[in-house]
């Protein structure tokens, strides 16, 4: 009998219950029997749904209040010692203390999680870390599943991953050396799943589909030999995914673990070579249905290759989804005014289970017992297929046009540089925010209203301008020197574009976690991209008429826009992309004919669209940097764009975002308190910077001394002619309160160095620093 299980299920819950609860939580509107409450409902709901969709294995540990590697990290009682844990239990108030910050302590940092749009909280390591099991939550969780019925799987970060994941905050040490303490806490937890009945731990280990030196591959072997010389441990199913693990094929199957799970949707080509030799008694779990995408699954192809695996494997064939589901929304029937033919192509989280389920159903009955299910499939995938709504011939005529005159400025930033500078008129340090300013309830409450039809035009454009009114001001009271319109009619950075872009469709909740409460709802991008009209011009041509100072107009650039949409899978991704730049580029060129001088162009995803295996990095960045330049290049010399990148690692790709020549980019880099600001000195970027000063995600305030340590940081190792300044992100999540007051504290810190620029202390210190980062 084949298999069903799942790796992870969306913990947000279909109405965003958990967000909710967090954000009453945060505000001590619930206490923490009410939060735990709702987090119980949510993974009974969830666990129920599973089994009932017929899923064999169900996941638990796969729940977190905000991270799992946060979870793993309180798990593991590896709280860094900043935060005065002492030999405590991780309680909530810890926990978040380490995502959130506290009054004395900035968060720990934040990042990518792999090439995805979720944010995971980063383990901080030092010679002095040590391990021990700090949190009772996971074994509850465990109790709580067994209670209700259902027979868990449990789900845990692989050691392998959280080391290679986590940050060294000493140089005195390699993370992998705490690879032998690190291991008897997981022999522990194991032993003590172990007592508590449960037959398979799902132990994840994505850091396989990445670039690994021998050491680190040896450290695999070590870990799994040790962990399997534990007594009874329970089954250990080694959980890899988001790309092609043969490369360790024959290191895998020789592992001392029960069973495999490989990611076919990501790299359908690997399953041969795990099917040759693969090992008796050993489970090999096949993710034949794509865990990060909303699509239909062509059931009729599916069923053929899980044929001809369970032709090797017999009862040791396991069915899943590629990855964990938290990248997917939660039940495609939440949504009864979705267009019905799009609809008819898709599969949410429950619908993508259902299809494991019927899978699995034709394995153990025979192809005969999902016939007509088989039929439906490929009647809806031919559908979309021939839909005339998918292709437009006039955005195909125009990609055809594109020359290299279209991709690239007329000059180099040298020339534009000056050209920008006898226009703006900035000083030294120009200060700057992101773009979005809070979103307050009266903004979202008119935004509803109008969505529902209870708002009338003139009077929602009269409610969005007042606010743009009051983010002008504010911004000329702290004294800011580039304003932003506050972004108040804009719902999503991405969503908010696809509104107004052909090609696009939109969901009432299709919400994914961002990152903690964060959540959000990406676009499914169908068909080809055509802007019918100007999108912003009117905003931000009205907000500039507000202020003498310079206005930014803000747009997402297309490789966030492909990024952060559920795109289209029937054609590459750089022909989207280009779809997509051109539509930016029409945009970009809307604006400054209507006399804005400065365009900011995000690309917070340009790093995270990068392939996890280096083979492939010089293909992606060759079509990413070319759609980000269709976008931005079609302009004059005098008109300045900008573009924000946050949250990801940009040493190894510089030169890639170098020739993306944006006149001046901004970049996360208060959590790394401007670590990254050492890569780009080395590499002598050429254009202009801002580095984030402070930490937007967190509601901690820094005081002015700490923004004016980080900017003397950041000016000790680049030109202060090349530096902006700005806060990490945008303030959208905030309120005005804090928001005033930070900015304010970061035009002080600003206006402090620029009196302290030019003098011998400053320059000698100036002088050590480069020298330091040029010999690092």
């Amino acid at each position: 009998m084949a298999t069903t299980h799942n790796l992870g299920f969306p913990r947000i819950g279909a109405g965003r219950e958990l967000k909710k609860a967090l954000e009453a939580y945060w505000r001590s509107d619930i206490n923490d029997e009410q939060l735990e409450a709702t987090a119980a409902e949510l993974r009974k709901r969830h666990w129920i749904l599973q089994r009932d969709l017929g899923i064999d294995l169900v996941p638990a540990g796969d729940f977190a209040l905000y991270d799992q590697m946060l979870n793993m990290t309180a798990l593991l009682g590896a709280t860094p010692s900043r935060f005065n844990a002492g030999g405590h239990n991780v309680g909530l108030d810890l926990y978040f203390a380490m995502a959130r910050g506290t009054a004395t302590q900035p968060a720990m940092e934040m990042t990518k999680w792999f090439d995805t749009n979720y944010h995971y909280i980063v383990p901080e390591f030092d010679s002095h870390t040590s391990f021990r099991i700090g949190s009772p939550r996971l074994f509850n969780e465990v109790a709580e599943a067994r209670a209700l019925g259902i027979v868990p799987k449990v789900v845990l970060i692989g050691p392998l991953t959280y080391l290679y994941l986590g940050k060294a905050t000493t140089s005195d040490f390699n993370r992998l050396d705490l690879l032998a303490d690190l291991l008897p806490v997981y022999r522990d937890i194991l032993a003590r799943l172990a007592s508590m009945g449960v037959e398979w731990v799902q132990i994840d280990e994505p850091v396989l589909a990445l670039d690994l030196d021998e050491k680190w591959l040896g450290g695999l072997d070590q870990a799994y030999t040790i962990l399997k010389e534990t007594g009874t441990p329970p089954k250990l199913l080694l959980a890899t995914y988001f790309e092609a693990v043969d490369n360790h094929a024959t290191r895998l199957k020789n592992l001392p673990v029960d069973g495999l799970h490989i990611d076919l949707c990501r790299a359908p080509d690997q399953l041969d070579t795990f099917l040759d030799g693969y090992p008796a008694g050993k489970v090999l779990s096949l993710g034949i249905i794509d865990g990060r995408n909303v699509w239909r699954a062509d059931l009729t192809q599916v069923f053929s290759i899980l044929s001809r695996a369970q032709s090797v494997l017999g009862e040791r064939l396991w069915v899943a989804p590629s990855c964990s589901l938290l990248h997917c929304p939660v039940d495609l029937e939440l949504e009864p005014r979705l267009d019905e033919e799009i609809k008819s192509w898709l599969a949410f989280s429950a619908q993508k289970l259902n299809e494991i389920s019927i899978l699995g159903r034709g394995l153990n009955e025979g192809e005969n017992a999902i016939r007509e299910t088989l039929i439906a499939s490929a009647k809806a995938r031919q559908a979309r297929a021939e839909s005339p709504r998918i292709h437009r011939p006039v955005m195909q005529e125009r990609l055809k046009r594109l020359t290299q005159d279209d991709i690239g400025r007329t000059n180099p930033f040298s020339v534009r540089q000056a050209r920008q500078r006898e226009r703006l008129q900035l000083p030294l340090l120009p200060t700057t925010t992101i773009g979005s300013f809070p979103q307050t309830p009266e903004i979202r409450q008119a935004r509803a209203a109008f969505k529902k039809g209870e708002l009338g035009n003139l009077q929602y454009l009269e409610a969005m301008r007042d606010e743009i009114q009051l983010a002008i001001r504010k911004q000329e009271e702290i004294g800011l020197d580039v304003l932003v319109h506050g972004e108040p009619e804009r719902n999503d950075m991405v969503e908010y574009f696809g509104e107004q872009l052909w090609g696009y469709v939109f969901t009432e909740n299709g919400w994914v976690q961002s990152y903690g409460s964060r959540c959000v709802k990406p676009p499914i991008l169908y068909g080809d991209i055509f802007r019918p009209e100007p999108m912003t011009v009117d905003w931000i041509q009205y907000a500039q008429s507000l202020t003498e100072k310079p206005v930014k107009g803000m747009l997402t650039g297309p490789i966030t826009m492909l990024m952060w949409s559920f795109v289209r899978d029937d054609q590459p991704r750089s022909h989207t992309a280009l779809q997509l730049a051109l539509a930016i580029r029409d945009e970009v060129a809307d604006l400054e004919q209507a006399g804005i001088g400065v365009i900011q162009i995000d690309e917070p995803a340009f790093r995270e669209g990068l392939p996890l295996k280096k083979r492939d990095w010089n293909e992606y960045l060759r079509w990413a940097v070319e759609a980000f330049r269709v976008a931005s290049s079609g302009v004059r010399d005098e008109t300045q764009i900008h573009t924000h990148m946050c949250y990801s690692e940009f040493h190894d790709i510089l030169p890639a975002i170098a020739d993306m020549d944006a006149d001046v980019i901004t970049i996360e880099t208060s959590r790394s308190r401007m670590e990254l600001l050492d890569a780009f000195g080395h590499f002598k970027y050429p254009n202009e910077i801002g580095p984030g000063v402070y930490d937007i995600h967190s509601p901690r305030i820094p005081q002015t001394r700490e923004m004016l340590e980080l900017l003397e940081k950041a000016c000790l190792v680049i030109n202060p002619a090349q530096l902006w300044v700005n806060p990490d992100c945008g303030l959208k999540t905030r309120g005005w309160p804090e928001v005033v007051t930070a900015l304010k504290r970061m035009v002080e810190a600003a206006v402090l160095l620029r009196a302290r620029l030019g003098t011998s202390q400053f320059e000698s210190a100036r002088e050590v620093e480069v020298d330091r980062v040029s010999t690092a």
